[in-house]
């Protein structure tokens, strides 16, 4: 057989290019519609045909059921999909992945698509250099298109051709002719082969040409195509291996799903295989024998899936129950790690800035149950039960810097994806929101640590005191609220602002109050020096609070009404 290693390499190339242009195709529509398809998802109602509906859609749109099931899986993680309503997208995306079977059918083999991807590329070409970013977008799509289909034609020309070398065709019959146990074996190549290749348009695409070519048989490719449905729930779990449990169980789903759907049509192989060939034999425009056998594997693909979504969608509480068992919830799990971001999600980094909204709200709830604790502390007359709260706070301090420390980094990690120009200045104002929440952090911090000297040097507050330093942390804490309710929107309006400058001005002149008042009580002998320096300082540091609070309701809501 005259196929050299440099033949080869020309053949994992063009598989090559075929990924490359599957995924420039995808990157350049999420972010063209990367808004709607956040609004799309998030929007999922617990109907569930809508939900089946929306998978079919978005993965129809962008040409990957693993990007649109790691959609999912991310978006289960970030609290915007329940575990049910991911279920039935991810059957939805199993449907929609069919399209691609269709689209390298129809253009693949029956048009000769190779002809017509060098003139698509100069037609992007300009598109490419465009200073809009919709046409930017648009040019990489067009781009990955010509791209993909360069990569068909190429897998075509560089395959080694079977039927020339009789002895690499004896070595593949060695295992066609094994009855039942050839379907078992090739299901199990195409798991294997899609769980490397991590694609399974891809995989189906050498499928399509394997049959078309006529190296393996129709029900063989059908046998490569079941387990190519296994293979492809790879990419979800292995990116919900971050992911908290939800995002686990939702990774987890994809494959019980894929897997219960390929018992029972193997229950039913025989007679399924035979009436898609009937049906395409008999009802559709067969062309070539070559067309007819790409149409049968399309269509017995697509057949799977429908039938596959039709049976079980009326057990999504069963799989979720299932799911729920093998993979348990851990009692004070995530505590002390981010919730809703991981590294494993930024295959899509356009839709990862939900994500990080999604955290960094967590984080501004976090400083905000720290700022309670301080409260707590203040009135905390045993020993134990202040230590206690004492080294809460310590634990919130270090979980603060932390966060602050992994959103940022997974925020500059998203910022090298293919992102919007819009997406960039947001990506540029959540950095200082979580700078200036970081501070809030420390500002709790340092009220508990003057608590803690104030105690240890048994300084008592008088009721006066105690009066003012009540009212000035009610202000805060109704700045710190506000804050969290224009973190949590993702429109704000200038209202907002208004409202937060105005509790902070409070919050400013009663500390002047205070501060001037303070000095007329110690010379009029109220209490001790010592006991108002514990006290102004407590003043201060909440006043500071107030400053940091108004930052990220600025760098929040200015970037949404005027340039950064």
């Amino acid at each position: 057989m005259e196929y050299s290693f440099y033949d080869f390499l020309k053949l994992i190339g063009s598989l090559g290019l075929f990924l490359y242009g599957m995924k420039i195709m995808s990157e350049g529509l999420q972010k063209v519609a990367g808004d709607r398809l956040r609004s799309i998802l998030t929007a999922m109602t617990s109907n569930r045909v809508t939900g089946v509906l929306t998978g079919v859609a978005v993965t129809a749109l962008i040409q990957s059921s693993s990007a649109t099931t790691v959609m999912v899986v991310s978006f289960v993680n970030a609290g915007l999909l329940t575990l049910a309503q991911s279920i039935t997208v991810i059957m939805g995306a199993n449907i929609g992945t069919t399209v691609t079977a269709w689209i390298i059918s129809v253009f693949g083999f029956k048009v000769d698509m190779a002809s017509f991807t060098l003139p698509l590329i100069a037609f992007a070409l300009p598109l490419i250099f465009s200073k809009k970013s919709t046409h930017k977008s648009m040019g990489e799509f067009i781009f990955g298109f010509s791209f993909l289909f360069m990569g068909l034609s190429l897998l075509k020309a560089n395959a080694p051709d079977l039927g020339k070398n009789p002895e690499m065709l004896a070595f593949v019959q060695n295992y066609t002719d094994m009855g039942f146990g050839s379907v078992l074996l090739f299901l199990f190549i195409g798991t294997l082969l899609t769980m490397i290749v991590q694609a399974s348009a891809a995989t189906m695409a050498i499928t399509l040409i394997m049959c078309a070519n006529g190296w393996i048989s129709y029900e063989l490719g059908a046998a490569l195509v079941l387990g190519e449905n296994i293979g492809t729930t790879i990419t979800a779990n292995l990116a919900a291996l971050t992911g908290n449990t939800q995002a686990k169980r939702a990774a987890l789903a994809h494959l019980v799903f894929n897997i219960f759907g390929v018992i029972w049509v193997l229950l039913l192989f025989t007679p399924l295989t035979s009436s898609v060939s009937w049906f395409v034999d008999n009802y559709m425009f067969p062309g070539s024998e070559e067309v007819a056998v790409s149409y049968k594997l399309s269509a017995f693909h697509t057949l799977f899936n429908i039938c596959n979504v039709c049976v079980l969608i009326w057990f999504v509480r069963l799989i979720e129950k299932t799911v729920c068992f093998i993979i348990p919830q851990k009692e004070e799990e995530e505590e002390y790690r981010l919730r809703y971001i991981s590294g494993g999600m930024l295959s899509t980094s356009e839709l990862s800035i939900v994500q990080a909204r999604k955290e960094i709200h967590l984080y501004a709830e976090r400083t905000q149950r720290m700022f309670t604790m301080v409260q707590d502390l203040l009135h905390t007359e045993k020993d134990d039960e202040f230590n206690k709260i004492y080294s809460r706070i310590e634990k919130y301090e270090n979980i603060s810097d932390n966060m602050e420390i992994e959103i940022a980094n997974y925020l500059n990690e998203v910022s090298e994806g293919r992102l919007s120009s819009e997406s960039k200045l947001q990506i540029r104002s959540m950095l200082r929101v979580i700078t200036e929440i970081e501070s809030i952090g420390d500002s709790c911090y340092n009220l508990a640590r003057t608590i803690n000297r104030q105690r240890e040097a048994n300084v008592s507050f008088s009721a006066n005191q105690y009066e003012h330093i009540h009212s000035m942390m009610k202000m805060a804490d109704a700045a710190l609220l506000q804050m969290i309710n224009v973190v949590e929107r993702s429109v704000n309006q200038i209202a907002d602002l208004n409202k937060s400058h105005n509790l902070e001005n409070e919050i400013n002149n009663y500390r002047n109050q205070l501060k001037t008042q303070n000095i007329l009580d110690v010379n009029n002998k109220e209490y001790n020096y010592q006991a108002g320096v514990y006290y102004m300082d407590i003043i201060a540091e909440c006043e500071k609070l107030g400053d940091y609070i108004v930052n990220v309701v600025e760098a929040q809501i200015l970037k949404e009404h005027k340039p950064v």
